[in-house]
């Protein structure tokens, strides 16, 4: 086979056994930098689902093509580019209906998948908790439902048959071939499943809720270094990947910022378009962004495009419930920024703060302002505890905000914020005007 080029490589003969794929885009509306910005948007997600890009092809067009999303005179001329280049899987850049599946699989003679498929694929590869698992298996038979009906022999190239590869992992054919019943059975034993984990999971929010410690929630586009950041601020040792969607489970942990402990749990990244099934199937993991008593919205300011994943990421937000939380964004990987590039950004986003979350190069800034904005809560009071309260000094400082501290003869003199409940405990200990307020 002659030399080809791919998206600015050079290949010569096969010699990988990588699923090869072509991508397929309907260029709509928007400037030519979106469109391609869409395509390597796919394309980075192809790669993370472990595949390999050889072409891509975009088709401008008033709206996609109701039986073939690309028409049947395109269709025809990728026919000749899958023998060509040997492509295993073309992956269009849209969700197709079952039909515009059925008809382009059988007009190229390959199997066709879209790209609420292949994010719901690169999720099942991705997920290692039970709740993880369940929801991305909920997702996909949410997805596959309407895809049964009159797909017959084709449903088995659309879902790459027995070979495997792109969109074939999670529950798996064996359970969609079946039958609309087993599968409203499977669907319906999975959401009893979730909702078992969900009540554990709101049973441990409300224990964080009583304990009176506030929680930060990580969000952001996916790969945007919301785990480094995680570990850059706690020591904690998670699992950081360059890679998309590297995390699917929140992972939740301590952090003292300012003096005041706050719990903070990193979520699942978002993506433009992010397919409403995994919305719905992972609304409970996403209810700890809703939740939380603020939010830190990690952007990647090294992409090329910041500013249209701020805006994707505040819509989900939006979305799920979660408008009204106060958000801190913080500008990541500023160290591989380009020239220009934080300017610009801080031009449209002000408040952000710059950070990198490798060098560490911010984190301390950023950690005052988190303290800053969490200390708007509660009743500020100057107490003089005994030493031999040595219990509710250490509440105090876990539930509360330690604005100053200092040891004298009698006992621990300190200025904190702390909340009401906490207060009551501790008005004994106040100092007033004309002294101590208690023993």
């Amino acid at each position: 086979m002659a030399e080809l080029t791919v998206r600015g490589r050079t290949e010569g003969n096969r010699v990988s056994s990588t699923e090869r794929v072509m991508l397929v885009g309907v260029w709509t509306s928007g400037t030519a930098e979106d469109a391609a910005g869409d395509l390597a948007e796919l394309a980075a997600l192809v790669e993370a689902a472990g595949a390999e890009v050889v072409h891509e092809v975009v088709q401008r067009r008033d709206k996609p093509d109701p039986a073939t999303y690309i028409g049947s005179g395109k269709a025809a001329e990728l026919t000749g580019l899958v023998a060509d280049l040997e492509v295993d899987t073309i992956v269009c850049d849209g969700e197709l209906s079952p039909a515009q599946l059925v008809r382009l699989a059988d007009l190229v003679d390959a199997k066709v998948i879209d790209r609420t498929a292949l994010i719901l694929d690169i999720f099942a590869q991705r997920a290692t908790s039970r709740e993880g698992r369940a929801q991305v298996a909920l997702a996909q038979m949410q997805y596959m439902m309407p895809r049964l009906r009159g797909l017959g022999r084709s449903l088995s190239r659309l879902s790459g048959g027995s070979g495997g590869g792109l969109a074939t992992r999670g529950p798996g054919e064996t359970k969609i071939e079946t039958d609309r019943r087993r599968l409203r059975d499977n669907m319906e034993s999975v959401r009893r499943e979730l909702e078992q984990m969900e009540n554990g999971r709101a049973l441990r929010r409300k224990r964080r809720r009583g304990s009176n410690i506030p929680s930060v929630a990580l969000a952001g586009y996916t790969n945007a270094g919301k785990s480094s950041l995680l570990n850059r601020l706690t020591g904690a040792d998670v699992l950081v990947k360059d890679a998309l969607f590297a995390t699917l489970d929140p992972t939740v942990r301590r952090v003292r910022a300012g003096g005041r402990v706050c719990t903070l749990t990193d979520t699942v990244g978002f993506v433009s378009r992010l397919p409403h099934h995994l919305v719905d199937a992972f609304r409970s993991t996403l209810e700890e962004v809703t939740e939380a008593d603020l939010v830190l919205h990690v952007v990647d300011s090294s992409h090329p495009d910041p500013l249209r994943q701020i805006e994707t990421v505040r819509a989900v937000i939006g979305d799920i419930g979660g408008a009204g939380v106060p958000e801190i964004l913080v500008a990541n990987k500023a160290d591989a920024a380009p020239e220009g590039a934080l300017e610009r950004l801080l031009a449209a986003e002000p408040a952000a703060e710059v950070v990198s979350a490798r060098t560490g190069a911010g984190v301390d800034r950023l950690l005052d302002r988190v303290a800053e904005r969490l200390s708007g809560t509660g009743l500020q009071m100057e107490l003089l505890l005994p030493y031999t309260e040595g219990g509710l000094l250490t509440r105090i400082h876990d539930e509360g905000t330690v604005l100053r501290e200092e040891h004298t003869g009698t006992g621990v003199r300190l200025t904190a914020r702390v909340p009401e409940r906490l207060a009551a405990e501790v008005e004994p200990h106040r100092e007033r005007q004309d002294g101590p307020g208690g023993p």
